[in-house]
């Protein structure tokens, strides 16, 4: 315990990322924080409405075994991932029912299909041995050529090393596939990643990708050994809020944030508080528009972008409700921006619920897409999947994956940004200092109380 354990301490955000800290805090003996959320929920893009008595996904949907930190909420809480089993398919973009990765379904992909495999094979081993450290949690000292911080193993064990070849994970995913000669493995790779809103493998660093799909975790996804939870994957973080000693508060407006002599002054809703330290898990982006931002802090968060995506749960008739998910894959390329990439069925015994779409409009270097067009070009495209929508229930307008760039990232971003911790009593989690799934900032949360407190 590096500090006195009644030090104040004020958590910005009641998302994975800051109920994680807390509960990571309360282990550790520090008992007097405050949780401050903006939403009347928490959760943040973990959010699970309810419709005809069961809830549905507006945000993340599924989890798998190698989601330890996640797993440490449920151990901390005492309940278990007990959701319904979910399957998918695929579809072109005109709707045709596709099989790219069944041989039986489709012979004439078998030769593509072979080639993949043997990649497959390859970039494990590559990951395994020259690039050693690769899935090791956050950013710090990679463009170093080091790995620092915890291992993707259930005893979550801290581990450090140097590693040059690490320097390639600034590359974006598609020339360090191409570089590696398995240029194949984006054909899985992108489905649990820009389907689910984190951006195209040309403009991403690779470090993002394979530090939330490392190998173990992607193997995951393609054999359907998924986590899902009855109540949604906001429940996960419901439960934890209704453990902690001190639930987050919600409906929080911050209006101002002063650090100076050691405190922090932080004015919510009309009322100023004085606290010793701040840990911030919202936007690092938007942190200026509050706080007395320093000039180091501002000229790095002014380089984080993040990705427009939008989510919309929509009903169909009877007749019309898809039997299973679909993944399209022609629509996961920069060339299809603002089509519809997956459709989700959550429940497989119900044709009474929300079909939920997935849409990115935004690729690095072009023009941002008008958001209501790109509603009416995804309404369009379900009614080419021969799933028309007859009602729109839900809409979700995500900030999703704050992230920098390549150049940034090999540039040291992230040593810079990781310099600065406790430099003006504040810590930086959260979305961006690790990656965007909930499992990654938990985790990320985790490692920071260990480092610091």
């Amino acid at each position: 315990m590096r500090f006195d354990p009644q030090t104040k301490i004020c958590i910005i955000g009641g998302g994975p990322a800051g109920l994680s800290a807390a509960m990571y805090l309360e282990k550790k003996g520090y008992e007097n924080y405050t949780i401050l959320e903006r939403n009347g929920w928490v959760g943040g893009k973990c959010h699970s409405p309810e419709y005809n008595g069961r809830r549905y996904e507006m945000g993340a949907i599924m989890g798998v075994p190698s989601y330890y930190a996640v797993h440490d909420v449920e151990q901390f809480c005492g309940f278990t991932h007990d959701g319904p089993k979910l399957n998918r398919d695929y579809k072109n973009k005109d709707g045709k029912v596709i099989h790219p990765f069944d041989p039986k379904k489709n012979p004439l992909g078998i030769p593509r299909m072979l080639k993949m495999k043997n990649q497959i094979k390859e970039f494990g081993r590559l990951l395994e041995t020259k690039y050693k450290g690769y899935d090791v949690n956050g950013h710090r000292g990679v463009a170093q050529g080091r790995y620092d911080g915890w291992d993707c193993t259930p005893s979550q064990n801290k581990v450090e090393g140097k590693n040059e070849n690490l320097k390639d994970l600034a590359m974006p995913f598609k020339k360090f596939c191409e570089v590696n000669g398995v240029e194949l493995v984006q054909d899985v790779w992108i489905g649990p990643f820009t389907s689910f809103g984190y951006g195209y493998f040309d403009e991403i660093p690779a470090a993002y990708v394979l530090k939330y799909l490392d190998f173990q975790t992607t193997m995951n996804f393609v054999n359907i050994n998924l986590w899902t939870w009855k109540d949604g994957t906001q429940s996960i973080w419901e439960r934890l809020n209704d453990h902690l000693k001190h639930p987050a508060v919600l409906n929080t407006t911050i209006e101002k944030i002063e650090r100076s002599n050691g405190k922090v002054s932080v004015t919510a809703n009309g009322e100023t508080t004085v606290y010793d330290k701040l840990i911030v898990t919202a936007p690092l982006q938007y942190f200026g528009k509050y706080a007395d931002i320093r000039d180091d802090e501002k000229s790095h968060f002014d380089k984080i972008d993040y990705e427009r995506y939008d989510t919309m749960a929509v009903l169909t008739k009877p007749e019309d409700h898809p039997e299973i998910s679909y993944y399209v894959f022609e629509n996961m390329t920069p060339e299809r921006l603002g089509h519809l990439m997956v459709y989700y069925r959550r429940w497989r015994d119900d044709i009474n619920q929300p079909i939920v779409t997935y849409t990115l409009r935004k690729h690095k270097g072009g023009p941002e897409l008008d958001y209501e067009k790109t509603k009416k070009v995804v309404l369009d495209d379900l009614k080419t999947m021969k799933n028309p929508a007859s009602e729109m229930i839900d809409e979700g307008k995500w900030y999703y994956f704050p992230h920098i760039f390549s150049d940034d990232y090999a540039a040291g971003w992230y040593d810079d940004v990781e310099a600065m911790q406790d430099k003006y009593d504040t810590f930086y989690a959260g979305e961006v200092m690790s990656f965007g799934d909930m499992d990654e900032t938990a985790e990320y949360s985790k490692e920071l109380v260990e480092r610091f407190f």
